[in-house]
């Protein structure tokens, strides 16, 4: 498995997906019924964010975009979203768009990471998240409304990376 920063030629290899995982209402917020161009806009990161694949071969496995987590005084904290194709979880191919987004953050210089949304339901996520070293600073309670679960919490959780 190789990451690598996205191109426009990936994404018609990443809105299946994508789409696939939005619309199954188990683990974003995004809206529902998006087209390709609307999902592009939200996902394909401008600078100083940006969007990576892990590919095997030609084969896109995952997406990752990241960037800073707010602007203005707040951009000193970095943040970043996830999605695996549902073909290729269990290859660790998380872990590894988790790992490659911390080393970046690091090597931007950001004192700190958040995720602003990690679905409590989404006990993957929550276990991966903390297994890379974050820490569920709060939950707000039925702040999501999953397909599934109905009305469950989303964590914040956070990571220092600066001294």
């Amino acid at each position: 498995m190789n990451i690598r920063t996205a191109t426009a030629q990936d994404w018609p290899s990443i809105f299946p997906f994508w789409s696939e995982i939005v619309e199954a209402g188990e683990t974003y917020v995004y809206p529902l019924g998006l087209d390709s161009d609307e999902a592009r806009t939200i996902w394909m990161e401008q600078p100083p964010g940006r969007t990576v694949v892990a590919v095997d071969g030609d084969e896109v496995l995952g997406s990752a975009k990241m960037g800073p987590n707010r602007p203005g005084r707040g951009a000193h904290i970095a943040t970043g979203s996830f999605m695996v194709s549902p073909g290729a979880q269990g290859r660790g191919v998380g872990r590894a768009l988790g790992a490659y987004v911390l080393d970046w953050a690091r090597g931007e210089g950001y004192h700190g990471i958040q995720f602003n949304c990690v679905v409590e339901s989404n006990v993957a996520a929550v276990h991966l998240w903390k297994s890379l070293g974050f820490e569920i600073m709060t939950t707000i309670p039925e702040a999501f409304d999953s397909v599934s679960h109905g009305l469950v919490g989303l964590h914040v959780m956070y990571q220092k990376l600066g001294e």
